[in-house]
């Protein structure tokens, strides 16, 4: 197997962004507009992709003052209610392996940079095809790393910590190269597309769980398929009944679901209207920089994560620390310890699709937070692997990632959230805008804005960053986007699959025939499939 490619750091979300039309956003005075895109950056894998452009929905917004951010982000993380919601746990980072599926760029710049345009070579496709699990496919030269044979995709093995059920376990964690040395080349980073679903052990075993299931479709196969098809084959099922378990369990959990359907039915009318749906897709900074970051207000400090860590006691940094980019398994032990395997009954409700054998222990099912204004406060101090462990000037703040997610808006100069209510209303969108009061969390149970002045909330509550708008709209309906925040989200999926290459959106007639029920393809399907339909596989250290 090839040696493992040197690659650059890790962060949490990308901090420079290429519009369409506008070349690399930022503030003209440290970066000039017509700086050039960094060929170096480019992998051969990104070389070879197709040119991918971020692209705006709305106008360019203003920039708040750097001292009003670090108040609202203060804000929004310093205290813990429990928070819980509705949605499962596990769903929370299902939305943060979408995301690493739909963008990745190649490019360096620090947090706060200005940066200005040019086009952004993307690291992979904007569609929903999973291209952040399969690469270029086995038979890609750079690519054939991620793979076992011509049509498996490679897995990894635990490290042994005992006897039963601590035993070392194949197919429990990401395959992973080199020896553990500081020597960067040979760190024990995980063999993925994507570096970033090795940056928290949560969204790790589920890009795992995604390896399983693909695995497991081509060992079904009908024999009859030629031995040079099967990979293709299997690829177009796994794509088409994830897009399915997107568009039907995921969309609908997180998502007011007449939006959803709204817009599957009717179309969209904010993002690329009447689009040839084979054209690529641009990826809206309304989405990436905002809209779908309500997963952040989503993760719990703490979780219960199988039998040996029970009653909370599966501690967020302790997920982080479980992982290749973010914590020790990079520098450390050769895989994942046996005792930190997920156990999926924990994270995902199977009791919903008739399994009730598959229920964990009392007491021991992780509900995600509600998605509102706060954010758990360990996510205040992101260790350095998650953000490159740069400061940029901005001192602790720089690890707060509230505070970074309103930095990037004003790096992008992105459209208030008041500018996209009156931009959906041109549209013919009925949207009903947020009240000063509402944004500025008065009498609520979210995020109170009490400490910025008179002044510093008036502008506020007139421009409003669009990640708060979108997560104040959610906080007020019962933990689901609604309004600005649902109709991004849904457009977003809707072209992102109408542009990939398997696709439910230009395939209407297209039904499921995997999992339980005929017609039906839940994550909890997905995971029955990838572990065999046996609770012994699904969660092995038992009770």
């Amino acid at each position: 197997m090839p040696v493992a490619k040197r690659r650059g750091p890790e962060r949490h979300g990308r901090e420079h962004f290429f519009i369409e039309g506008e070349g690399l956003v930022g503030d003209p005075a440290t970066v000039p507009e017509t700086a050039p895109v960094d060929d170096g950056a480019r992998t051969a894998a990104a070389a070879r992709a197709e040119d991918f452009r971020f692209s705006r929905l709305g106008p360019r917004g203003s920039k708040l003052p750097e001292g009003l951010l670090r108040k609202v982000a203060t804000a929004m993380a310093t205290r813990d209610d429990g928070g819980n919601g509705t949605i499962a746990a596990g769903y929370t980072y299902l939305g943060q392996f979408v995301d690493h599926d739909l963008t990745f760029d190649q490019t360096t710049v620090a947090l706060g940079d200005s940066v200005a345009p040019a086009d952004l070579l993307q690291g992979r496709s904007p569609s929903l095809d999973l291209d952040s699990m399969y690469g270029f496919g086995p038979a890609d030269p750079v690519s054939a790393e991620f793979y076992r044979d011509d049509r498996h995709l490679a897995v990894g093995r635990t490290v042994r910590l005992g006897p039963a059920p601590l035993q070392a376990r194949r197919e429990y964690d990401l395959p992973r190269l080199g020896d553990g040395s500081d020597d960067e080349e040979n760190r024990r980073r995980a063999v993925i597309p994507d570096f970033r679903n090795d940056e928290n052990l949560a969204v790790a075993q589920t890009h795992l769980a995604f390896t399983r299931f693909h695995n497991r479709v081509v060992d079904g196969l009908d024999a009859s398929v030629p031995a040079n098809q099967r990979f293709r084959r299997a690829r177009r099922q796994v794509v088409l009944h994830y897009q399915w378990m997107l568009r039907t369990d995921y969309l609908p959990k997180i998502c007011d679901s007449t939006v959803v359907t709204d817009v599957f039915s009717n179309g969209r009318k904010l993002f690329e209207v009447g689009a040839d749906p084979l054209s690529v897709p641009t990826m809206p900074v309304e989405f990436s920089v905002a809209a779908f970051r309500f997963g952040h207000s989503m993760v719990r400090g703490a979780y219960d994560w199988n039998a040996e860590f029970p009653n909370g006691q599966g501690d967020l940094f302790f997920l982080f620390d479980f992982s290749g980019t973010s914590g020790f398994l990079g520098g450390g032990p050769l895989a994942l310890p046996s005792n930190w395997i997920a156990d999926w009954r924990r994270l995902y409700r199977f009791s919903s699709i008739g399994r009730g054998d598959l229920k964990p222990p009392a007491g021991e099912f992780n509900l995600a937070r509600r998605i509102d204004t706060l954010l758990t406060p360990p996510l205040a101090a992101l260790p350095s692997g998650a953000f490159g462990g740069k400061r940029d000037g901005f001192g602790a703040m720089a690890a707060h990632l509230a505070f970074r997610n309103l930095v990037r808006a004003n790096m992008v100069r992105l459209a208030s959230g008041q500018d996209m209510v009156r931009l959906l209303r041109r549209k013919g969108v009925p949207v009903t805008a947020l009240t000063k009061a509402q944004i500025l969390g008065s009498g609520g149970d979210g995020a109170s804005l009490d400490s910025l002045t008179a002044a510093e909330k008036d502008r506020f509550a007139k421009e409003t960053p669009l990640w708060f708008y979108v997560l104040r709209e959610a906080e007020l309906n019962g933990g689901k986007l609604s309004g600005v925040g649902a109709r991004i989200v849904a457009e977003t999926f809707h072209r992102a699959m109408e542009g990939s290459r398997h696709s439910i959106v230009r395939h209407p007639d297209w039904r499921p025939t995997l999992g339980g029920k005929p017609g039906r393809f839940t994550m909890m399907d997905l995971l029955l499939v990838a572990y065999d339909d046996d609770k012994a596989v699904l969660a092995p250290l038992g009770d």
